[in-house]
C-alpha cells in the first residue's frame, strides 16, 4: 500500500482523535448538513429503478448522509472506475450500510465505497450477483470503529467477485456467507482483520487473489448457529503474505479471536483444498486448522446438526516461506521455543489436533502432500500433552473437488 496516498486522510484522523466524543458527533452533524447534490439523484434512481436499468455513477467524490438501498432485480450500477467514481459515506448519519441490495441479477462495477460507519456493500438473498472492480475502503487505515464488512454478499447464489479491492474492514474485507456457488478472484484484501472470508458456504473457488497485511489472510469458517453448513471450498493460486496486522476487531465477534499472523485459517469446515498458493511470512502460522472447540466463540450455541470438526482437508503443491516465527498466542509461542528453539519457527501447517473419534476413516483426514512441509498437531484437547509432528495419517491424498461453475458461464 502507498501510504502517501492517505496522508490527508491520516492527518484528518489525528485531528479527529484529539476531539472529544461530543466534538466528533458535532463534526458528523455538520458534515451531514453540507449539501450533497448527487445524493438525492442517486437515491431516486435506485428507488425507481426497473429491471434492465443501468445506473451510471459519474466521476467525482459523491458524499452521502444516509444509506442507499436497491430492491429491484436486473439492475446494473456502473461507475467510471474504482478510483474515479467514489461514494463517500464519511458524513453518514443514518442507515446500517453504505449500499444495501436486496435483489437478484445485479451487477455493480467500476466504483468505490468509502468510510461507511457500517458495512460498505451488502447484498442480501440475491442470485446471479456480479461485483467487479469495486473498491471498499476505510481511508484512515485499520481502526476498531471502521465498518465490519467491505464487500458482503450473504445468502446468495451464483456470486462473482472479480478484480476488487477491500481495505480496512474491522471484520472481513471480502466476506461471503451462507451462500452457494461462489467465485472470488483477482482481488486484493489488505489491512482488514480477515482479508477474505468464506463462511457457511457451499462450493466456493477463491483464486488469483492477494491477501496481505491483514490479521488473517484467507479464512474458511463454519459458524455453529447458522442453518447452512459450508463445505467444498478451493483456495488456490493466491498470494497470502505478511498478514501480521494486530487484530482490531471489536470484542465478541468471531474474527476477534483470530491471531495476528495467520495466513490461511480453516475452522470447522469440510472438504477444503489448499493448493498452488504462495504463502509466506505469516508470523503465527502459514496455515492454521482448528475445530469449533478451539475457537474464541466456542461458548455459542450450536445447531443440532453442526459438525465442529475440520474434515477432508487437502493441502498440496503450495509454496511456503517463513512463517511461524512469532506466534500471537502464548501457548503456541511456548511450543515454538520448546520444540524448535529460540530462533526456530512453527511448521507450515498447525492443527489443534481435535478430531471426531467416531470418524477415523482416511476420507476424513487432514492430508498434507506438500513436499517437505509437515503438520504440527498441538493436541489442544489434552492441554498439549502429546504434541507431535508425526505425519502418520497425514501423508495422504483426497479426490480433488470440481471447479465452481456459475450459472450462465
Amino acid at each position: 500500500m502507498n501510504w502517501n496516498r492517505y496522508a490527508g486522510a491520516m492527518g484528518s484522523l489525528l485531528f479527529a482523535l484529539s476531539l472529544s466524543g461530543c466534538g466528533e458527533q458535532t463534526q458528523r452533524e455538520e458534515a451531514a448538513s453540507v449539501e450533497a447534490p448527487y445524493e438525492d439523484e442517486l437515491r431516486l434512481a435506485l428507488e425507481t429503478a426497473e429491471p434492465g436499468d443501468v445506473i451510471t455513477i459519474p466521476e467525482g467524490v459523491h458524499t452521502f448522509t444516509r444509506g442507499l438501498t436497491l430492491n429491484t432485480d436486473g439492475v446494473t450500477i456502473q461507475g467510471a472506475g474504482m478510483d474515479k467514481s467514489v461514494l463517500s459515506f464519511a458524513g453518514q448519519i443514518a442507515g446500517a450500510e453504505g449500499l444495501l441490495v436486496n435483489a437478484s441479477d445485479f451487477t455493480i462495477q467500476d466504483l468505490a465505497i468509502e468510510d461507511t460507519p457500517g458495512d460498505a456493500l451488502k447484498i442480501n438473498e440475491g442470485s446471479n450477483i456480479v461485483i467487479r472492480r469495486v473498491r471498499t475502503e476505510w481511508t484512515r487505515g485499520p481502526h476498531t470503529e471502521n465498518g465490519a464488512y467491505g464487500i458482503y454478499p450473504v445468502q446468495t447464489e451464483n456470486t462473482l467477485i472479480d478484480s476488487s479491492i477491500a481495505i480496512g474492514a474491522s471484520d472481513a474485507g471480502i466476506y461471503v456467507g451462507q451462500s452457494k456457488n461462489v467465485i472470488v478472484k483477482n482481488s486484493l484484501a489488505e489491512y482488514n482483520v480477515a482479508g477474505i472470508e468464506i463462511e457457511n458456504t457451499v462450493a466456493a473457488d477463491v483464486f488469483d487473489n492477494t491477501a496481505t497485511n491483514n490479521t488473517g489472510g484467507i479464512l474458511v469458517f463454519n459458524m455453529p448457529d447458522l442453518p447452512q453448513e459450508g463445505h467444498s471450498t478451493r483456495v488456490f493460486r493466491n498470494k497470502v503474505e505478511n498478514n501480521n496486522t494486530d487484530n482490531f476487531a471489536p470484542p465478541g465477534g468471531a474474527v476477534a479471536g483470530v491471531p495476528s499472523g495467520s495466513g490461511i485459517v480453516i475452522n470447522s469446515n469440510d472438504k477444503v483444498e489448499i493448493f498452488e498458493n504462495d504463502v509466506a511470512n505469516n508470523n503465527t502460522a502459514n496455515v492454521l486448522i482448528s475445530s469449533f472447540f478451539s475457537a474464541s466463540y466456542s461458548d455459542r450455541e450450536t445447531a443440532p446438526t453442526f459438525d465442529p470438526y475440520p474434515e477432508t482437508i487437502y493441502i498440496y503443491d503450495n509454496r511456503f516461506e517463513g512463517g511461524g516465527s512469532a506466534p500471537d498466542r502464548e501457548e503456541l509461542e511456548q511450543l515454538r521455543v520448546a520444540l524448535f528453539g529460540e530462533d526456530g519457527s512453527l511448521p507450515d501447517v498447525v492443527w489443534d489436533g481435535i478430531a471426531n473419534p467416531e470418524k477415523t476413516d482416511p476420507q476424513y483426514a487432514i492430508c498434507v502432500n506438500n513436499g517437505s512441509s509437515v503438520l504440527l498437531n498441538v493436541d489442544a484437547g489434552n492441554d498439549n500433552a502429546n504434541v507431535t509432528v508425526d505425519m502418520t495419517g497425514h501423508t495422504c491424498d483426497h479426490d480433488k473437488l470440481e471447479p465452481v461453475i456459475l450459472a450462465g458461464g
